[in-house]
């Protein structure tokens, strides 16, 4: 629906990290990411995220491990969702409150005016209704509330303070029977607009509360025609414990419950593959062993806004690298037609480049299994920096600052 991008396709994707269930005090948890050594060991988290491989077939990314998540449906925008959530029509964005970023900053995919595009549903909640329908899709997991429980459902309102106590983790366990949820899951990924009816016949409604807003990223224009390009939303979600999960044979061929530095491992074993935004935000949650203190920090830093991130390709001798916004060698200027001005090429070697450079926010890749970040600015809108390079041996240096 936004033409403001119209050479990438909106989509909204969740981190989903659920607790494990039997695990450490938050306590010993600090103690034992202080003795890490290496970002494999398990044992320094009590959570876990969601992985799901895509298809081989697949036209974008296959075989990558991805979040959950998809591109944004007609349906998502439709006003029928205003009978559903009617209880929480007045309230701002519908209880998820209004984010403190000035709108000229804000991200397009966010700042669009939806209404000016024909639908009465704020953009705030429809990538989160996407999010949600797509993570049942491909998961089988239904991030919703019963409707006789939407009196108890904690919204952020004009005048909350950061001090607020954080909700509860969310709870999945026992909701719906998964015969049921098996009946309506092919009828929705067959029609989006199903979702829509699947709510109202089962008095649920899509949990937007629980998602809250993390970043955005874009597909980097490459040198290729035919290339798919992506404006996507991310959230996170936390979960008290990890729910009954099933991929859906098509689109995904296999699910993974796996703590952020498992992946990581895995990925630097070339067990599995994950694209740069994966591992840049999985190496984010690796500055939080525990569940408690990244729901905290999400919780709080929910409603400061986000960056637009579009990287620049680098092309170099000895490697190939994503520049990020705040990077010295990011352009003043980017084509926002997303026509032309994607990809650089430069002779310098990846050590003079660090070298030459004073600000740094960038992924260097030098193969598809071996991805490093550099970056030493302050992250805007409060966010984190990713657990990257000479950090991931001594983590507990940057504790004061979390």
């Amino acid at each position: 629906m936004n033409t403001a991008l119209k050479h990438w396709r909106e989509a909204a994707t969740v981190i989903l990290a659920a607790g494990l269930r039997h695990a450490q005090s938050a306590d010993s948890l600090k103690t034992g990411l202080e003795r890490v050594t290496h970002i494999a060991h398990r044992s320094a988290f009590d959570y876990e995220v969601l992985l799901l491989k895509r298809s081989g077939n697949s036209g974008f990314m296959p075989n990558a491990y991805v979040f959950p998540g998809g591109l944004v449906d007609a349906s998502d925008f439709s006003s029928e969702w205003q009978e559903v959530f009617q209880f929480f029509t007045k309230a701002p964005n519908y209880g998820i409150g209004v984010v403190k970023q000035p709108p000229e900053t804000r991200p397009p995919i966010f700042a669009t005016d939806r209404a000016q595009l024909g639908s009465p549903i704020p953009g705030d909640v429809a990538f989160r209704i996407c999010a949600v329908r797509e993570t049942f899709e491909e998961s089988g997991v239904l991030l919703a509330v019963p409707k006789h429980e939407e009196s108890g459902i904690r919204v952020r309102t004009e005048d909350a303070r950061d001090s607020d106590p954080q909700p509860a983790l969310t709870s999945l366990r026992g909701l719906w029977d998964r015969d049921v949820l098996s009946r309506w899951r092919p009828l929705v990924i067959g029609d989006s607009a199903n979702f829509i009816k699947m709510c109202k016949e089962l008095q649920c409604l899509p949990n937007i509360w629980a998602l809250h807003e993390w970043g955005n990223w874009l597909t980097p224009i490459s040198t290729r025609r035919k290339q798919r390009r992506y404006d996507t939303a991310f959230y996170i979600c936390f979960l008290r414990d990890a729910p009954h999960t099933l991929h859906d044979e098509k689109e995904i061929v296999h699910f993974k419950w796996s703590t952020p530095s498992e992946v990581l491992h895995s990925y630097e074993s070339k067990e599995i593959w994950i694209a740069p935004p994966q591992f840049y935000e999985l190496a984010r949650m690796c500055r939080f062993p525990a569940l408690r203190d990244l729901h905290g920090f999400a919780w709080q830093r929910a409603l400061e806004g986000c960056e637009h991130w579009l990287p620049i390709l680098l092309v170099a001798p000895d490697c190939l690298a994503s520049i990020l916004p705040g990077d010295a060698l990011y352009p003043e200027k980017v084509d926002p037609s997303g026509r032309s001005g994607g990809v650089m090429k430069t002779e310098k070697r990846l050590e003079e480049l660090q070298r030459d450079s004073t600000n740094l926010h960038r992924v260097i890749g030098r193969d598809p299994y071996s991805i490093t970040i550099q970056m030493n600015i302050t992250p805007k809108y409060n966010h984190l920096s990713p657990l990257c390079g000479a950090d991931v041996d001594s983590p507990s240096k940057d504790q004061s600052k979390l």
